[in-house]
């Protein structure tokens, strides 16, 4: 958690400064906000573990992948970066996530603008708030868990993407209730039980879901991929892109996920 504070704090001296966005490779948006942040990152993971891999997206997008085994990190230093430089929203986030065999095991999701700080780990997640520019801590920290849910289902969405997928999805769903939210916020709406189910079902990097993921698992929930199974990473292969998830609080959430992602599969 420190390191996520830590990166936040460097997140908004640059927004404070007055935040200038350039163009990828890929045309998506980066900014001095998001280098820094993983520079800090990077710095305070190998302190901390020595030698272990980090899959991080600056890295990445500037060729240099590491070659990843059982045990790796997952970063995102700047969720949401569309948001920060805007200035629509404070929901943009710092993403921390341990993968182990495959499975995020423990993840840090901190929003600075909000102060909002989300971790967990096997069997206990947390919810605290920050002071990025400060340090301060702004409320307690406590334990959060999944509600289990049931129709009509709270469903959060990204602010920008949808397509006809997932409107498939919600409408085999029925009757839902939206929230929309921006970057891995929408994971932990629902490790606090304030929403049931969030459904991505367009092509998503792992960096963008792993810390979230982690959040959601040890508050309760869990996520699956568009064939319902769980959702897995250090796909090399497919250069580390999901093809679509929902994630869901508990155990009626998760049937009713499986039950809408089968019932659209089959064109229904």
């Amino acid at each position: 958690m420190i390191l996520a504070r830590a990166a936040g704090r460097a997140i908004m001296a640059v927004k404070d400064e007055g935040a200038v966005a350039t163009h990828k490779a890929d045309g998506s948006l980066v900014t001095l906000a998001d280098s820094r942040a993983e520079a800090i990152i990077l710095e305070g993971l190998a302190a901390l573990s020595p030698g272990a891999p980090v899959l991080a997206e600056e890295e990445v997008a500037a060729g240099r992948t590491p070659t990843l085994g059982d045990f790796y990190f997952c970063v995102d230093p700047l969720d949401g970066t569309r948001d920060f430089v805007s200035g629509e929203n404070g929901e943009f986030t710092v993403n921390i996530a341990l993968i182990e065999c495959g499975s995020p095991t423990l993840g840090v999701v901190y929003a600075p603008a909000t102060g909002a700080l989300y971790a967990g780990e096997p069997g206990r997640a947390l919810r605290g708030d920050w002071d990025a520019r400060g340090g301060d801590e702004l409320s307690s920290t406590r334990a959060i868990q999944v509600a289990d849910g049931a129709s009509p289902w709270r469903v959060t969405a990204s602010r920008r993407s949808g397509g006809p997928r997932t409107a498939r999805f919600l409408e085999a769903l029925g009757a839902v209730e939206e929230r929309r939210a921006s970057s891995s916020i929408k994971f932990c709406l629902i490790a606090e039980g304030l929403v049931d189910l969030y459904p991505r079902l367009g092509e998503i990097s792992e960096w963008d879901v792993a810390a979230g993921h982690a959040v959601l698992v040890a508050a309760g929930g869990g996520v699956c991929d568009v064939h319902g199974a769980p959702l897995t990473y250090g796909h090399a292969a497919r250069k580390f892109a999901v093809d679509g998830l929902v994630a869901f609080g508990g155990a009626a959430a998760s049937a009713e996920a499986r039950r809408a992602l089968a019932l659209i599969s089959h064109g229904a």
